[in-house]
């Protein structure tokens, strides 16, 4: 069965991505139309054989769409979704605008795919490195359940979009001629700097970015019970996250059978014990995500160090949202 997809952002980073991952995964597009700002109004994108003009859009935009395919900032996703989803088109939202609502689905196919079918209109994508680093906690918290994770991460610029992407070289290259760039997508220089702010901050000192992944990992595993602390970081890497994520287990577990859960567990590509461990550069690209530098802790009886790392702009964003239209696709759109 073909479907008809609209991608609402279609000529952003992450866009782009989704046009990609829908092309190379030979998504069976009906229809494509692609959507976004007035200068972009009017540009030619190809998807495979198929080729969209790109459109603003108006009322009636997503009559006679089936899948819409979000890749918006947060306060635009909050006008189009409901208005999306309004004219009959189910939405995959990108954004962190109804993560949290109760009654729209969080979804990692790999992890709660039926939750994708609880949907009232809208479905909400995850955040990158909460979704990056679940896909190597979930196979532990099926293996031997999980009480707490420290998190630490270590994320792309091409998490805050094209013009931090333009600004990484940008920098390197002038500081390399002893000059100082001036910060502008960031609030410092980015360039031989790691920066722990990512988002604004709370009362408690944490930023959104790190309450995000608190919250959005109970949500995905469903388990209300789990405690979750992070601290966000920006690196200068251009487009996969890593994260180091130390996991207390419910009941004792070695080191072994947390890797035979991760070798079989969908979506991960297990590195080997020597001198071969997830890094950005390696990630980058890949559909699956990086995972190794497995151990057990040795300050807690029941705990499990690992390191992950993901294509932010894949598993991180497009993949993911790609990867929940093809269930709904599979199922009829209704499950």
């Amino acid at each position: 069965m073909g479907c008809r997809v609209a991608v609402v952002g279609g000529t952003g980073v992450v866009g782009e991505e989704m046009l990609n991952v829908l092309r190379d995964r030979k998504f069976p597009l009906d229809e494509l139309r692609v959507f976004a700002s007035p200068k972009s109004a009017g540009r030619k994108v190809k998807c495979g054989k198929k080729q969209a003009t790109v459109e603003e859009i108006r009322d009636g935009s997503f009559k006679g769409v089936q899948i819409a395919l979000l890749a918006v900032d947060k306060e635009l996703a909050k006008k189009i979704a409901p208005k999306a989803a309004a004219e009959g088109a189910v939405v995959i939202d990108n954004s962190s605008s109804f993560r949290m609502d109760k009654d729209v689905p969080l979804v990692v196919p790999e992890i709660n795919p039926r939750k994708a079918f609880d949907h009232k209109g809208i479905i909400a994508n995850p955040n990158c490195s909460t979704a990056i680093m679940l896909m190597a906690v979930y196979p532990v918290y099926k293996l031997a359940g999980v009480r707490r994770i420290v998190a630490a991460t270590y994320q792309a610029v091409s998490g805050a979009g094209r013009k931090a992407m333009d600004e990484l070289p940008a920098q390197l290259a002038e500081v390399m001629k002893g000059g100082k760039p001036k910060p502008e997508a960031f609030p410092h220089r980015i360039a031989f700097n790691i920066i722990p702010r990512i988002g604004s901050f709370d009362s408690a000192g944490y930023t959104t970015e790190e309450v995000k992944m608190q919250n959005e990992t109970r949500k995905i595993i469903g388990d209300p019970r789990i405690k979750v602390t992070t601290t966000c970081v920006r690196i200068p890497v251009m487009r996969a996250h890593s994260i180091a994520a130390n996991i207390e287990t419910e009941k004792k577990v070695t080191a072994e059978q947390v890797r035979e859960a991760l070798a079989s567990a969908p979506g991960v590509d297990l590195e080997p014990l020597k001198d071969v461990y997830p890094m950005p550069l390696d990630a980058s690209g890949k559909y699956n995500v990086l995972v190794g530098r497995i151990r057990e802790d040795a300050s807690q009886e029941n705990g499990i160090d690992l390191f992950v790392s993901g294509d932010q702009l894949l598993k991180g964003a497009a993949l993911n949202a790609v990867q929940i239209a093809e269930l709904l696709v599979q199922e009829g759109l209704h499950g």
